[in-house]
């Protein structure tokens, strides 16, 4: 076998393989002989086919699936030979495949660039140390609370927290629009079920009070026809209902299940923030090491990776819209939309890939189990998530992926310089520093 490398712009690398007209024949000549003795011809008694019969019909045949499989087998041989990574799918063209002389293609691709990850040691990491406070088991025990209030209709204007009913209609320009109406629909007020600013008309209106409210659609909204818009509804409230909440005893953490009463529930309440903790601050780190890595490390990206990247991040905004309702054909979404988002995805997984295959790091199994429960503890049944997760060899190699990022960010934190800051709760979960946090720093 001949192999000959041409580079072009870039990372752009275009292989010419020629492979001995032998190798080629001696495989459709043992196929042939293989198939004349299953081969059921009218006239010949099985197995007694001539083979210039069989060759005569099945040649051909034979001889493209042949050609199919030397290609695969002796460009996976060459790409060794020559020590060549491609990045995604080559486009293979055939240049000689006459019987009798030897096979020529040649494949086109890009391939992965060599990287570098430099800078390691200088990224400055701040790691956030949160105590779980008696005032956040409270404030989720009164979330609870909220969530099993009863509700008694009262004769007043409707204020926070409480629930209204309402009938709406509305119109972009005096058009209609996808789920621009709803009769008999509750609103918990200050609940954030509704946009803010439509919830915010809500409060002061008495039962049987008419409205217009204007509201803009914000510029991402999924139904790309009314996004930026402003719409027009007509509202009219049904009803204004006030909370009862019930009270924080042994009695309502058996209502929900609870064993041991109120302490237990909030031992219960504790555990689930501080997982919720957990995630929050791996989260935060480890958005700080990729944002250091991107920053840090400029890569040559094969427009290959960068193109199918582009591809997913516009069926997963599709899917997005469809689970949001919208209807109707399906959007144009230009490549130039995602292209930041994907370059970058692009250049952090060739930066982790160099990391884990220069450093041999390897995926840990304890961390995978407890990948693994995390996940499943989210859920009533955890046993069958896990089962679901280990029978689902997609699901599961999203999840290593995972994993082996995580690790790769404590290997990133061994070498940086990390700073541990104390944080709320709240402003840990939020994403948005409290005042005291900021002025110590």
């Amino acid at each position: 076998m001949q192999v000959s490398v041409e580079s072009g712009e870039g990372l752009k690398r275009k292989l010419k393989v020629q492979i001995p007209s032998e190798r080629v024949d001696e495989q459709v000549d043992r196929k042939l002989r293989e198939m004349r003795g299953q081969v059921r011809l009218q006239g010949f008694r099985p197995g007694k086919v001539p083979m210039k019969v069989v060759q005569k019909r099945y040649g051909p045949q034979v001889r493209g699936e042949v050609l199919d499989e030397v290609v695969r087998s002796t460009y996976a041989e060459a790409l060794e030979q020559e020590s060549l990574r491609p990045a995604g799918t080559p486009d293979i063209q055939p240049l000689t495949v006459e019987p009798g002389k030897d096979l020529e293609y040649e494949a086109s691709f890009e391939v992965i660039p060599d990287v570098e990850v430099r800078g390691v040691e200088s990224i400055e990491l701040t790691r956030p140390a949160v105590d779980i406070e008696a005032a956040d088991v409270d404030r989720i025990l009164e979330r609870l609370r909220k969530q099993h209030a009863e509700y008694t209709e009262v004769d007043r204007a409707a204020a926070d927290g409480d629930r209204a009913t309402i009938d709406f209609h509305g119109q972009v320009d005096g058009e209609e629009f996808s789920g621009n109406s709803g009769e008999d629909v509750p609103v918990p007020l200050g609940e954030g079920q509704m946009p803010g600013p439509f919830e915010e008309e809500l409060v002061g209106m008495k039962a049987g009070d008419e409205k217009t409210v204007r509201y803009t659609f914000p510029e991402g909204f999924p139904d790309a026809d009314i996004a930026g818009r402003e719409a027009e509804f007509s509202v009219t409230m049904k009803k204004v209902e006030a909370p009862e909440l019930p009270e924080a005893d042994d009695a309502f953490a058996e209502k929900l299940g609870i064993e041991g009463g109120l302490e237990a529930l909030r031992e219960r309440i504790t555990e689930s923030l501080e997982r919720e903790r957990e995630q929050a601050v791996r989260t935060r780190v480890k958005n700080q090491v990729m944002d250091a890595l991107v920053q840090r490390n400029e890569i040559e990206l094969p427009q290959t990776l960068v193109d199918s990247e582009i591809e997913q991040l516009r069926q997963q905004t599709r899917e997005r819209m469809r689970q949001a309702g919208a209807e109707g054909e399906e959007p144009d979404l230009p490549a130039d939309q995602f292209e930041e988002e994907a370059r970058r995805r692009v250049k952090l997984g060739l930066l982790v890939n160099e990391i884990v295959r220069a450093n041999e790091i390897q995926l840990e199994p304890e961390r995978m189990q407890a990948a693994l429960q995390r996940v499943a503890s989210g859920y009533e049944q955890p046993e069958q998530v896990m089962q679901y997760y280990l029978q689902n060899q997609e699901m599961m190699q999203s999840l290593q992926l995972q994993v082996m990022e995580d690790q790769v960010v404590d290997w990133v934190m061994e070498q940086a310089q990390v700073t541990e800051k104390p944080m709320s709760l709240d402003a840990l979960t939020s994403g948005v520093e409290d005042e005291e946090n900021t002025e110590a720093s």
